[in-house]
Formats: structure tokens, C-alpha cells, sequence
């Protein structure tokens, strides 16, 4: 059996601004469940290009990421994650600390990793249990290689915890169409933050939309070619 692809085009359009930057994604799925997702992002707002091939398991599992960060036209850095059962290995070169080396240890595999384009932000909806009885769940380790909200640092490896909620089923409408959805809370580790909402549709948690008051912005699901 072939491995089957799924690609598009997510806007990100701020409340008062309009739109100010796009990101372009394909995930190509493999027979046993294996994927990855390959990004490119633009912001037009802070000058931020960003490049990320993340690969998961049939699981859901981190296996490795690849992030390159350019901003005003100059190099940010470049860093590769690879994930194992007890840590995070990092390398990375960055324009602030040169070249970095990290081996950051974990109580058990990385189930999460927010590696910032949203194509990545709907997978990590996989993460949640609705096999469970609770709404709101918390699930670690989680990492992430950049503490800022666009992402425009480092890029170094980070471990935390991550906090999702489940609201429901709701169809909802984009430019790309009309999909059935999942309704989620993604909280933020910061108290002051408020969650940055997200819809994702099928068992490929595709994304469709986030919403974040934060950055006043709403991230919509363009172009879809499954």
C-alpha cells in the first residue's frame, strides 16, 4: 500500500489588520500510521519565515522535528529534535548563542510538541483521551522550542505540560469550506494568557481554525486538497 497525502493553506488574519501572514503544509501518511508534516510559514507583521518537518508515530509520538527560524531577512537558527523513551536530544545553531547541544530528560516519551505552525497545533488535539471521563486534561511531557507566541526564538527544547479541554462537536465554515469539527481549549501554560481555541475535522486532526485573543487573530483553514 502506498502512502497517502493531504496538503493546504492556512491564513492568519488579525481583527483590525486584515491578513498578515499564511502558512502552507503536507502531511504524507504512511501504511503503518507513520507522518509527517512539513510547514512553511510566513508573517508578514514581524518579517518571520519559518520551515518545520515534524514526524509522529502511528501513536501520535514525537520521533523528530527540524525547525529553521529566518526573521527580517537574517538568520534566527536552525535546530533537530529527536525524541526518545526517557529525553529530548537537541543540536541547534542560533544567531544569539551560537551552537547548542541538549540532552533534556523526561519522564517518559514526549506526547506533545508545540513546534508553532498550526498545521502542528491541530495534531496536538491528538493528544487528548476522550476515552476518558475528564473535560479538562493534562498531559506532559510536553516541549515546545520556543517560549514566544510566534515562535521567533531559539530554537532550544523546553519541556512542560500542556492542558487541553474538549467543548464538543460543531460545524463550522472557512474559506476552505464546511467541515464537521472538534472543538478544543488549548491553555496556555502562562495564567495571564487566555486559551487559543481550536476546530480540527477527521482522524487526522486537520486543522480547520484557531482563534487567539492574545494576538487578537483568527488562523482559518484555506485551501484543502485531500
Amino acid at each position: 500500500m502506498r502512502h497517502r497525502m493531504y496538503r493546504g493553506r492556512i491564513d492568519y488574519v488579525h481583527r483590525s489588520d486584515g491578513e498578515i501572514g499564511r502558512e502552507w503544509f503536507s502531511v504524507t501518511v504512511q501504511p503503518n500510521g507513520d507522518r509527517t508534516l512539513r510547514a512553511h510559514c510566513e508573517m508578514d507583521d514581524v518579517e518571520l519565515l519559518r520551515d518545520v518537518v515534524q514526524t509522529l508515530d502511528g501513536d501520535w509520538l514525537l520521533v523528530d522535528v527540524f525547525v529553521r527560524l529566518t526573521q527580517y531577512g537574517r538568520f534566527v537558527g536552525s535546530g533537530w529534535f529527536n525524541f526518545e523513551d526517557d529525553g529530548i536530544q537537541c543540536e541547534s545553531v542560533t544567531a544569539d548563542a551560537g551552537r547548542v547541544s541538549q540532552w533534556v530528560p523526561t519522564e517518559g516519551r514526549v506526547r506533545l510538541f508545540a513546534s508553532h505552525p498550526l498545521a502542528a497545533d491541530g495534531m496536538q488535539c491528538a493528544g487528548y483521551d476522550h476515552g476518558s471521563d475528564e473535560r479538562i486534561q493534562t498531559i506532559r511531557p510536553w516541549a515546545n522550542p520556543s517560549p514566544r507566541p510566534d515562535g521567533a526564538s531559539g530554537p532550544i527544547a523546553a519541556i512542560g505540560k500542556k492542558v487541553i479541554e474538549y467543548v464538543g462537536e460543531e460545524e463550522i465554515t472557512v474559506p476552505a469550506g464546511t467541515f464537521e469539527t472538534r472543538h478544543y481549549l488549548l491553555h496556555p501554560s502562562r495564567p495571564e494568557w487566555t486559551p487559543l481555541e481550536t476546530w480540527v475535522t477527521g482522524p487526522d486532526y486537520v486543522f480547520v481554525k484557531l482563534s487567539w485573543d492574545v494576538l487578537e487573530a483568527d488562523y482559518v483553514l484555506a485551501e484543502l486538497e485531500l
